[in-house]
């Protein structure tokens, strides 16, 4: 349902929920909508387990007019600790057919329009992936850049617990999510302005404040680059990062609405928990300017 044109609604956005930590569970349940037209935005890594997601998604979806969910590297896990055991595509399959018995839109439903305060707009959940090609200074290839991370110490969990499957690589896997995304928007987009929702962001820069940048390698595609300004796009949301923050770049607003880990959230000013306002916008003059180098 569509939310009311003129009603009180608006469009909200959240991320990284982690709700395998009891402390940011509690937040979960104490997270609930302002106003009876609210959408929500998930932009992935609910959980570990298809037990916890379903259990977030539903509460979610009992309290929002509408929840709209991209899923995150930890959804595609192959986790010791689930009951499921289904890998790559399989267990993307499975989550979204999970979402669709609970009434939560996925990137494999038709974009719903909002139509409250900021719109009409199209959003669109994203299933996109990563390639490796944010490659560490110096790297041009994924070798030296994961034999880079390995003398870091800095590799991401993927490498052992997110499968392919049936794709021979996670990078191939990520190329065929964007082809058929890109595909798509370019024939559903029409005239109306994009939220495009994904876990990671479509531009790099994002990646630029990492603690540590040979992480970006997990964090999306250079694929995607020119997303932002080759469709209408109003916003790209996406998380991933840990690094809540708004920037603008081509006049795009990337909003990173993660809650992160509670040894994370404990640290910043801000309360935890509260899901960033994409439409209508908080302030036409938020967000940090990036400029190309």
């Amino acid at each position: 349902m569509a939310a009311k044109a003129g009603g009180d609604g608006r469009l909200l956005a959240i991320s990284d929920l982690h709700i395998g930590y009891p402390e940011n569970r509690e937040l979960v349940e104490k997270l609930r909508p302002e106003s009876e037209d609210d959408w929500l935005l998930v932009a992935g890594d609910v959980a570990e387990t298809v037990e916890d997601i379903r259990w977030t998604l539903e509460l979610l979806a009992d309290r929002f007019r509408k929840v709209v969910w991209a899923p995150g590297n930890h959804e595609l896990w192959t986790h010791p600790s689930d009951a499921v055991t289904l890998r790559g595509v399989a267990r993307y399959e499975h989550l979204v057919a999970m979402c669709r018995e609970l009434g939560v839109v996925t990137p494999e439903d038709p974009y719903p329009v909002w139509e409250g305060d900021g719109g009409p707009a199209l959003v669109a959940p994203l299933f996109l992936l990563y390639d490796y090609s944010f490659l560490p200074k110096g790297c041009t290839t994924k070798a030296e850049g994961l034999a880079y991370a390995h003398g870091t110490g800095i590799v991401c969990s993927d490498e052992h617990l997110l499968h392919p499957d049936p794709y021979p690589t996670r990078e191939a896997w990520c190329r065929a999510r964007v082809e058929l995304t890109g595909r798509r928007l370019a024939e559903e987009a029409g005239d109306l302005p994009l939220v495009l929702v994904n876990h990671y962001p479509t531009d790099r820069h994002p990646t630029d404040v990492l603690w540590y940048p040979e992480f970006a390698m997990w964090c999306g595609t250079t694929l995607t680059a020119d997303w932002h300004r080759r469709f209408r796009v109003a916003a790209m949301v996406y998380g991933h990062l840990h690094i809540p923050r708004s920037t603008v770049l081509d006049g795009v607003p990337f909003e990173e609405v993660s809650v992160g880990y509670p040894r994370e959230w404990r640290r910043r000013d801000s309360p935890p928990g509260i899901p960033r306002r994409i439409l209508p916008r908080e302030t036409p003059e938020r967000g940090i300017p990036v400029e190309r180098a």
